[in-house]
């Protein structure tokens, strides 16, 4: 038996046991990683030297492509470093920081999202009012409340569930410090703080998944009633994305903490916590560029800007 105290290190997920898987898990999440790396870095790029990108709708883009690099990078070097060595181990400390970063950028990317509907909404149902609801100051105040909240969020977390005795060892069954992993090994009723925390929470993630289905009602009969095709594909191209990226991050992430324990096992745990933070941050970047012309532009210019300054 051990209580939080005692404990110096956690023990995270192996995914193998044997040194071939180990290396194939290494280089499975080094191409995730890359990926997340060089298309974010990209949209970064363009939408910072590209004047034209310089608009509400592309700022916020701009936030969720730092908020995905920063979560992706909590989580997958620390893996991968793993594999690599052969070792499960990660400071108390280590884990606290992890826990507590990973927490403050997915709330924000969350609160984020929710701002990106919103952000459609008045463009597609009131463009007059563009403008004025949605001016540069306006701006900068939502991605800070957005960012301001994560972090409250992410504190409140983290220093509640560090303050839980822990008496059932130190092995996560997850390849990061996750909340819902911390709490099995939790032996005192004062984790129910934590859980109602985390009910609080997640019932907040609802409200704001349903804000964003509503928006997207309103964008959707807008936006069938606009006699041109050519404004359906444009509006469709902007808001599909952007809906999809909601479904796959908040629908995976709600389920990995809500689960019934009944059909809580360490592989439906591993496969859905992958869906949620390792999967958005790499096809963020693709689904964003797929369809949207004015990014694709900005990212050729960029490209051509690069090789003529090489040659």
């Amino acid at each position: 038996m051990s209580n939080t105290s005692s404990i110096t290190q956690f023990l995270l997920l192996a995914f193998a046991d044997t040194r071939e898987l180990q290396l194939l898990h290494f280089w499975l999440f080094l191409g995730i990683y890359l990926a997340a790396l060089l298309g974010n870095g990209l949209i970064i790029t363009a939408i910072a030297c590209d004047h034209h990108l310089h608009t509400p709708m592309y700022f916020f883009l701009l936030n969720l492509s730092i908020l995905d690099l920063g979560c992706i990078s909590t989580t997958v070097p620390k893996s991968m470093a793993s594999s690599l060595w052969d070792t499960r181990a990660i400071s108390y400390a280590g884990c606290a920081a992890q826990l507590f970063l990973f927490v403050f950028l997915m709330s924000a990317e969350l609160y984020l999202l929710t701002i990106m509907a919103y952000d459609r909404y008045v463009a597609i149902c009131q463009p007059l009012h563009y403008g004025t609801l949605l001016g540069s100051r306006a701006c900068v105040h939502m991605a800070a409340a957005a960012w301001g909240s994560g972090f409250l969020n992410s504190i409140l977390h983290t220093a509640n569930i560090f303050s839980v005795p822990l008496c059932k060892g130190n092995s996560v069954d997850q390849f990061f410090c996750e909340i819902p992993q911390i709490l099995k090994l939790s032996c005192s009723y004062t984790y129910l703080r934590e859980v109602g925390l985390l009910v609080v929470s997640l019932s907040l993630a609802f409200v704001c998944f349903v804000f964003i289905v509503v928006s997207y009602v309103e964008i959707f009969r807008a936006v069938l009633r606009i006699p041109s095709e050519q404004g359906w594909h444009k509006s469709f191209s902007t808001c599909l994305p952007h809906l999809a990226v909601v479904s796959l991050f908040v629908g995976t992430g709600i389920f990995a903490n809500m689960k019934p324990p009944s059909i809580s096992s360490p592989s439906v745990d591993l496969v859905v916590t992958i869906l949620y933070a390792l999967v958005p941050p790499a096809v963020n970047p693709l689904i964003y560029s797929m369809r949207n012309k004015e990014l694709k532009n900005a990212l050729k210019n960029l490209f051509l800007v690069v090789v003529f300054r090489q040659q």
